[in-house]
């Protein structure tokens, strides 16, 4: 079984800024792949530039502004695309999440355009469609020539081969010291090109949260509805858990409590041996441990004393002991979560493996609780027959519901014939 932990990415991230590193490379593939996504608005400003150098200033000026003004009207008309796009670019290549605007309704109409232009949202996005982004593009354009120049300077011997004897570069290339100063700067250049294309990379992200996401504002009116429904969850989840206690308690513990208090009053009354006596203490020996089973299982249900104690893995090598099928279990923790955590963390894993136990028909299980920065990633596998679904009741909508609560997510990967996945994206700051 093959161990993931956070720490194998170290060796890679103290050498991806070498020229021939794949990071370096891959980032700089990705900073030319943004170019054409961030000078799509800037289109009819470039053609008007490369068609009308023969004009005039004057005549240049106003065909540039004109070419301005409609390239404002392009990225407005296509302003939840172009956005969309973006996101969807940083998601890819950065790993950075944007939260999606919602939409407004009705854009094209006059009270949706006067709204749109009272909206901060938009100004923003066309702040960073029409400056922004070409800006970037620029000087991605800058960065990528810095690693082909670097390319070209550094093996322009072996470039010059080729050139006639006449041509600048062949004679610059073979002369002592400036062919030597050449290769010098294109080494300089190839150097220097990792740390540009991943200042580019670093600034796209950093100019782009503030202005195609949603304000610090926004932010926080989303965030208060979401945890005012969270809140509405929660408390319906607890009612949930409160009603089955209650029916856990009834029909168990306290059946089996009454039924011994019953069999003791009738061994007081009715026992007239010795045999009797001892069989009627004895039926009320294997009741009262039958009683004490079931609080030991409702207790543990409720908060497991192992988990406060000796921590997630402890708790959970536990659960995965008590299953009734092979569950492999992989935690990486370098320092304990804060406590609400552990908790939400350990229920997920134990109510998932229950509906594994009940529903998946599996073979085996595979849970994997791992730390990666500030979140904490749990997974929970099978190889069972797979359709699970939050939507009919087997404990997924509560685990979502108890992953919100603490501002976690809660995915289920489930097709038919399986496997299932469930992944569960906690915070932790701690």
């Amino acid at each position: 079984m093959t161990t993931i932990t956070a720490r194998a990415g170290l060796p890679a991230r103290r050498h991806r800024r070498l020229p021939w590193s794949p990071g370096a490379l891959g980032q700089a593939i990705d900073v030319a792949g943004a170019i054409p996504a961030q000078v799509v608005v800037g289109l009819p400003l470039l053609l008007v530039v490369a068609t009308a150098q023969s004009s005039g200033p004057h005549r240049l000026l106003r065909m540039g502004a004109l070419a301005w003004l409609g390239s404002l009207l392009l990225a407005y008309l296509l302003l939840p695309a172009l956005t969309g796009m973006q996101r969807h670019r940083l998601r890819a290549t950065a790993a950075i999440e944007i939260p999606r605007q919602p939409p407004a309704p009705g854009r094209l109409t006059t009270h949706g355009t006067v709204a749109a232009a009272r909206s901060q949202a938009t100004w923003r996005q066309l702040g960073y469609h029409a400056v922004a982004a070409p800006a970037l593009a620029l000087a991605g354009i800058a960065a990528i020539s810095a690693w082909l120049f670097g390319i070209m300077c550094t093996l322009a011997p072996l470039f010059a081969l080729g050139l006639p004897s006449g041509v600048m570069l062949r004679r610059t290339a073979y002369t002592w010291p400036a062919g030597i100063y050449l290769t010098l700067a294109g080494i300089g250049m190839l150097l220097a090109a990792p740390w540009l294309t991943a200042g580019v990379a670093a600034l796209d992200g950093l100019i782009a949260r503030p202005l195609l996401g949603p304000s610090r504002a926004e932010e926080l009116e989303n965030r208060v509805e979401r945890l005012a429904q969270t809140r509405a969850g929660v408390v319906d989840a607890a009612d949930a858990e409160r009603r089955r206690l209650e029916r856990d308690l009834h029909d168990g513990t306290q059946q089996r409590l009454v039924s011994l208090a019953m069999n003791l009053g009738m061994a007081r009354v009715q026992a007239t041996t010795e045999h009797d006596a001892r069989q009627a203490i004895a039926e009320a020996h294997e009741e009262a441990k039958a009683a004490l089973s079931e609080l030991r299982d409702l207790i543990r249900g409720l908060h497991p004393a192992v988990l406060e104690d000796r921590g997630l893995d402890a708790a959970l090598s536990g659960v995965a002991a008590r299953m009734p099928i092979p569950v492999r279990l992989t935690v990486d923790l370098p320092r304990r979560p804060a406590p609400v955590i552990e908790a939400v963390a350990y229920f997920v894993v134990s109510e998932g493996l229950a509906n594994i136990a009940k529903h998946a028909q599996a073979s085996q299980a595979e849970v994997i609780v791992q730390r990666a920065g500030d979140r904490l990633h749990v997974i929970v596998s099978d190889d069972g027959a797979g359709g699970a679904d939050p939507a009919r009741g087997t404990g997924l909508a509560g685990l979502a519901r108890r992953a919100a609560s603490v501002d976690g997510a809660l995915e289920v990967t489930s097709p038919p014939g399986g496997p299932t996945l469930l992944t569960v994206d906690l915070p932790c700051s701690r």
